[in-house]
């Protein structure tokens, strides 16, 4: 049985502080013992404030670049500024919102900056914003080779953010760096209930996972921002945000 646990009274997170630590702590004030098999979920956001991914608009200058896409996006040019700075590629552009292809390989909006819920040492909210991760799959290996350390078991972790589709409507929580867990479960071969074998399936395992403590999280003022996960029905494995990307000769909506 698959059970998702999020993990209480979680501080807020500041600029160099141990998430290691911290994700020990909440462990053991939840009464939670990693066992063989077991995931830990983090929302990208308190990694990144643990990086020290903070930057304050006001020290943000803007490029001639920065400021053209600005009026076509009618967004901040500071702001575009450091979203070109996150880019490999802009790839839409319309009032309100920019596609780009992120320098993670990923295709998402706004290069995943974040306003929400951020503040900076002077605490002025709205001049403050959030930048991904230098590297989300390195973060989790730290963070999953610290967990097996302590706890002595085969343990994964991952990190997730929430993205758009091109298909659909509203956000999902999807898997930016992982550690330990498969991306992709290949089905392709095995036989339905019919026993018709099947020729393409790809099952996008650590995505549905992070759909699902998405949901445990919440999106707002929820402050839960770690997971705990039990009976994940997969063989746990090293896995990659790159085994996840569609590459670009098979993507139709470039």
């Amino acid at each position: 049985m698959l059970v998702l646990t999020p993990l209480t009274f979680v501080p807020l997170v500041k600029p160099g502080d141990s998430l290691e630590q911290l994700v020990l702590d909440c462990l053991d004030h939840n009464q939670i013992t990693l066992q063989d098999g077991d995931i830990l979920v983090v929302a990208q956001k308190i990694v990144s404030k643990a990086e020290g991914r903070l930057v304050n608009l006001a020290q943000v200058q803007a490029s001639p670049a920065a400021v053209e896409l600005a009026q076509k996006a009618e967004k901040d040019p500071r702001l575009m500024e450091l979203l070109l700075q996150e880019s490999n590629q802009v790839l839409r552009v319309r009032p309100g919102s920019v596609i780009v292809e992120h320098r993670l390989g990923f295709v998402c909006a706004n290069a995943g900056i974040d306003h929400s819920n951020v503040a900076g040492e002077d605490s002025s909210g709205n001049e403050w914003v959030l930048l991904l991760g230098e590297d989300p799959d390195a973060s989790a290996r730290r963070l999953r080779d610290f967990l097996q350390q302590a706890f002595c078991q085969q343990v994964g972790v991952g990190i997730i953010d929430s993205h758009g589709r091109a298909w659909r409507l509203g956000t999902v929580g999807v898997m930016i760096g992982l550690a330990g867990i498969p991306g992709l479960i290949d089905l392709r071969g095995i036989s339905d209930l019919f026993g018709y074998h099947l020729r393409i399936t790809q099952l996008g395992a650590a995505d549905e996972l992070a759909a699902a403590a998405s949901l445990v999280m919440g999106q707002a003022d929820e402050g839960t921002p770690l997971v705990h996960v039990r009976g994940f029905p997969y063989t746990l494995r090293e896995g990659s945000l790159q085994e996840l990307l569609r590459p670009k000769d098979q993507d139709l909506f470039r």
